[in-house]
């Protein structure tokens, strides 16, 4: 008798519980990514959003010489397409000088950049021909 008190106890209990949670389509979970980081020469579109040195984003990703953005903070055309140079990847074994965030630009020109990937803005890649690619590491 004890024992089936208890279970009544603790199903009546579950029941109101769970009639009580709220519903999943009520359920809503917010990011919040705060801003861009303020990098000289954009910053790299995969956490943890490292500045990038110089040389390694072509002069289509900057307008009046400020970056577009890459990532979460992307603002360029939906069918966006610009080069990189991967050898400035340390994913790619780039081990010279990186800009800290915040600091200014000290060298300006594009004239000699040599790109050798092709990115959308969105960790994606795509070959000559515009097939895409992700470059998740």
């Amino acid at each position: 008798m004890r024992l089936s008190r208890k279970f009544c106890f603790v199903t009546l209990l579950a029941g109101a519980l769970f009639l009580t949670a709220p519903s999943s389509q009520a359920a809503q979970i917010s990011i919040q990514i705060g801003p861009a980081p303020a990098c000289p020469y954009g910053y790299y579109d995969y956490a943890p959003y490292t500045c990038a040195p110089y040389g390694y984003y072509g002069p289509e990703w900057f307008s009046g010489g400020i970056f577009m953005g890459a990532g979460p903070w992307f603002h360029g055309a939906r069918d966006f397409r610009g080069h990189v140079d991967n050898r400035y990847d340390a994913h790619h074994g780039y081990k010279g000088p990186y800009p800290h965030r915040g600091e200014h630009a000290s060298h300006h020109g594009d004239e000699h950049f040599r790109g050798n990937e092709v990115r959308d803005g969105n960790r994606h890649g795509h070959d000559d021909h515009g097939h895409g690619h992700d470059n998740s590491h």
